[in-house]
């Protein structure tokens, strides 16, 4: 089983395209756009499972730097998902009000 990554997708591709566009290298297990979670309208990647390792790498290589819809498209064997999905640490600073400079440790306030 091949878990593909695709990118720089024309924000007008369609997971049914996405679909097609992988079916001619083999059989396709799922697509999927990401989408915004507020606007729902494409973030411009995805994902294609393909059970088939052998016709996965072959989609991959045909697939990588391919144009579509007037953009170059970037495909590759999908990164496994890290724990805790990327969010802000309670050191990374950030925060504050509009306007204001963020927040963040100060660490320069402490009393030793």
């Amino acid at each position: 089983m091949v878990n593909i990554f695709v990118s720089n997708l024309s924000f007008k591709f369609s997971e049914d395209s996405l679909n097609q566009l992988f079916q001619q290298y083999g059989t396709v297990n799922s697509s999927k756009i990401i989408t915004d979670k507020f606007t729902g309208k494409s973030r411009g990647f995805g994902f294609v499972e393909m059970p088939n390792d052998e016709e996965g790498h072959k989609a991959i290589e045909a697939l990588n730097e391919s144009e579509h819809d007037g953009r170059s498209i970037s495909v590759s064997v999908a990164k496994p998902r890290t724990e805790g999905g990327g969010g802000r640490d309670r050191n990374s600073g950030g925060g504050g009000y509009s306007g204001g400079g963020g927040g963040g440790r100060r660490d320069y306030d402490k009393k030793w």
